[in-house]
């Protein structure tokens, strides 16, 4: 799947505000897996830039993960949210011109970020509607992470997508509360969560680290972290572009080439 070959989601007619809006619903802290990992992997994109700006899309009823992302990256952060009313109330939070509050959807605004953080968006959208929606939050050179996770940030994957297309999905979990690597189909993004079925790449992939995670299961007694750096290293070793290191493996992250688990 290549950002490019959809059409972004609209508003209503006449609108210049291209999505719909979301259920709203957020917790403090409940993006940090991904905030962290953004700040490790990318936090060179961010200063190389000349005059880095991350947008946060989609942040919410409430701004408190805008607020946490610009602590945690430290570089001027925009939220953008298409309803006016949740605008409206993130203002007592803003700190211009390092942090900001406006209207705005998948057109970013008219902005041009570095860095664009969209999560538990694209996940009340259909599938068709995804590269789209891609493709118009990275089409002036932005480099976009967007996923999904839970309620309280316990489980999250996120691809990240460049304006050549997608090239990494992440998974990540709280490996101390981690049944099994399974777990994370129920929060895998929109452009994969449709395709975990026999047959398809997501499907081997998951199925790989479930069954590494379960024979690793004598390595319990050394907690969480060992067993599930031994899964990762199975599945490395099963042929899987894993791409990221020891380092981010005991945290409870995976990265591996999208193109290797895409539909």
């Amino acid at each position: 799947m290549k950002a490019g070959s959809g059409h972004a989601p609209k508003a209503s007619a006449g609108s210049a505000f291209h999505g719909s809006i979301t259920r709203g619903t957020t917790n403090p802290n409940r993006l940090r897996r991904v905030d962290n990992w953004m700040r490790a992997t990318l936090g060179g994109l961010l200063r190389r830039a000349p005059d880095p700006l991350v947008v946060d899309l989609g942040y919410g009823a409430s701004p408190v993960t805008t607020v946490e992302l610009r602590a945690r990256l430290g570089v001027r952060v925009i939220g953008l949210e298409i309803d006016p009313e949740r605008v409206a109330s993130a203002q007592p939070f803003a700190d211009p011109p390092e942090l900001e509050f406006r209207r705005g959807g998948f057109e970013l605004a008219g902005l041009r970020p570095t860095l664009v953080r969209a999560f538990n968006v694209l996940r009340q959208y259909d599938e068709s509607e995804v590269d789209g929606a891609w493709a118009a939050m990275t089409a002036t050179g932005a480099i976009l992470v967007e996923g999904t996770c839970d309620e309280l940030g316990r489980i999250a994957s996120w691809v990240t997508v460049s304006p050549e297309g997608p090239q990494t999905l992440t998974l990540a979990a709280r490996l101390s509360t981690l049944d099994a690597p399974a777990t994370l189909a129920e929060r895998l993004p929109k452009s994969l969560i449709h395709h975990n079925v026999p047959g398809e790449p997501v499907h081997a992939f998951l199925s790989t680290l479930d069954n590494a995670w379960r024979d690793a299961a004598p390595l319990s007694t050394f907690g969480p972290r060992q067993r599930w750096r031994r899964a990762v290293e199975a599945t490395k070793a099963a042929g899987w572009p894993v791409l990221d290191r020891p380092a981010r493996w005991r945290l409870g992250e995976l990265t591996v080439r999208y193109a290797a688990v895409a539909p």
